[in-house]
């Protein structure tokens, strides 16, 4: 099996930055696009950044020039840049993504979330 791990949440005063981290664990061959989606109370799950294998990116409009998506293979871990953060950026962040493990097969694992909190 693959697990993802997200980490870095926490609360910031609007304005501030925070790094979120996603770790991929198991029996890994390839780590091909990852995703990091939000979802606020009350609202819809959102991709807010995507990244893929050639390290392409592209984010949703509204975090657009704040945020940037950055992968380690070497690592294999995904991180979520996030600066001028805004109360509306509150949300649980989640990451995601496709994996191919040593054994041929493909997954699509989600982290079990990390809560960011912008208030002040």
């Amino acid at each position: 099996q693959v697990h993802l791990v997200e980490s870095g949440g926490g609360l910031v005063q609007p304005g501030g930055s925070l790094r979120l981290s996603c770790a991929a664990s198991g029996s890994i061959f390839q780590i091909n696009g990852m995703a990091w989606y939000r979802q606020a109370p009350g609202k819809q799950r959102e991709l807010v950044a995507r990244i893929t294998s050639d390290n392409s990116t592209n984010y949703v409009d509204s975090v657009k020039g704040r945020f940037t998506v950055s992968r380690d293979d070497a690592e294999n871990t995904v991180y979520l840049q996030m600066t001028s953060l805004k109360p509306e950026d509150t949300a649980v962040y989640y990451c995601s993504g496709d994996i191919q493990d040593r054994f041929g097969h493909f997954w699509d694992p989600w982290g079990q979330g990390t809560q960011v909190t912008v208030s002040s």
